[in-house]
């Protein structure tokens, strides 16, 4: 596994690569699993909510999402900072795509009908992260909530 994570993202000898897009959607699709798990109490709306993501945001086919969520629920696991995930997702992802990223994973976090206050301090720690501001914080919160 560790083997599989440096050649993701990367060791320090090795010349900088650019992410394949499959990698990039396994970073997006971690940082969803990484707010899913906070809780302690990961549901099957929320896996599906993250499996209509992927198939959305990565023109894939259900069955890739699928394998794109198992490639990210072991790497989130084995993931000691949001930093791993993000930083990828700085450098690929313009202002307004890291944007829609975050209403996805608000929409995640609403998808069990609740919003408790470590998923809310965890989203906002992937948006200071992914370099989003207050009010882009919150207008991706109004739009994943219908309110906006």
């Amino acid at each position: 596994m560790i083997e599989r994570l440096k050649s993701l993202f990367g060791s320090p000898e090795d010349e900088p690569t650019q992410p394949d897009s499959h990698q990039l959607a396994v970073a997006a699709t971690a940082l969803m699993v990484q707010l899913a798990q906070v809780d302690n109490n990961q549901d099957d709306e929320e896996l599906k909510t993250i499996i209509s993501f992927a198939v959305e945001a990565h023109q894939v086919t259900r069955e890739e999402a699928e394998e794109i969520l198992q490639d990210a629920l072991s790497q989130a696991d084995d993931a000691t900072s949001l930093y791993e995930f993000t930083g990828m997702i700085n450098e690929q992802l313009d202002q307004s795509e890291k944007q829609r990223l975050l209403e996805s994973i608000w929409r995640v976090a609403f998808a069990d009908g609740r919003i408790d206050k470590y998923e809310e301090h965890l989203i906002r720690r992937m948006a200071d992260l992914l370099h989003l501001n207050h009010r882009e914080f919150m207008q991706a919160r109004h739009r994943a909530e219908g309110t906006d």
